[in-house]
């Protein structure tokens, strides 16, 4: 195998999704954060460094109680605890991804769930998308809001504040980023017209029994259309 073909480390996967995050317009600033996980090790994007930039040698590697690993130059962000506690709680995920993407922080600055207006909400796993209570960032309160709304669920909105989404990858979290934002600025744009049909519980069941059949694809990108 050349080093060209060779699979990126996760700290490369990390940087360059936290690159695109940036590009993409889903946090701007130094705003948001990604990490991505292996067994008890965590790699997590440092604090204040512009991700226009950032490169795999400026990933913070930690231990899973979020102590610091090695002799890292940067500070890891703000927000390890709320990396490493969904780690501690969700030994399925690979990876985490922190936005601040406009609509869907939006919607969670009013404080609400994001209904089953459209059945590609099934793609976090269930008939809604949860909004977390509001705790200030970086607190141990935060982390433990986050896990409890994570519950079954591969994304959250959290109040006042963005989006956290799991994958098996940095990539894939950052995918399921994606979709929620665009799902998020789909229902803010259907209520300034009225007021969106919601889907049944039974029609949800039927969805997410279709996005099961997608099997180890399904967890790495979101299903679409045929």
């Amino acid at each position: 195998m050349t080093a060209s073909s060779r699979p990126a480390s996760l700290p490369d996967q990390v940087a360059r999704t936290a690159r695109r995050m940036h590009e993409q317009g889903l946090s701007s600033g130094t705003s948001g954060n990604v990490s991505a996980r292996r067994e008890d090790r965590v790699w997590i994007t440092p604090s204040g460094v512009p991700y226009a930039r950032l490169a795999a040698d400026r990933i913070v590697p930690l231990a899973l109680d979020g102590s610091v690993l090695g002799d890292a130059s940067d500070a890891p962000s703000s927000e390890w605890r709320l990396h490493c506690g969904i780690y501690r709680a969700r030994p399925d995920a690979g990876a985490v991804v922190h936005t601040h993407s406009p609509h869907a922080t939006a919607l969670a600055c009013l404080r609400e769930d994001l209904p089953a207006f459209h059945y590609m909400v099934a793609v976090a796993g269930g008939a809604s998308i949860r909004c977390a209570p509001y705790a200030t960032y970086g607190t141990p309160e935060l982390a433990a809001h986050a896990v409890a709304a994570l519950d079954g669920r591969t994304a959250c909105l959290l109040a006042n504040h963005g989006v956290v989404t799991l994958g098996a990858t940095p990539d894939a979290a950052l995918a399921l980023a994606r979709e929620v934002e665009t799902l998020a600025r789909q229902y803010l744009l259907a209520r300034q017209v009225g007021a969106p049909v919601i889907l049944d519980d039974d029609e949800m069941n039927r969805v997410l029994e279709r996005f099961a059949s997608y099997g180890a694809s399904a967890k790495a990108d979101p299903p679409e259309d045929a």
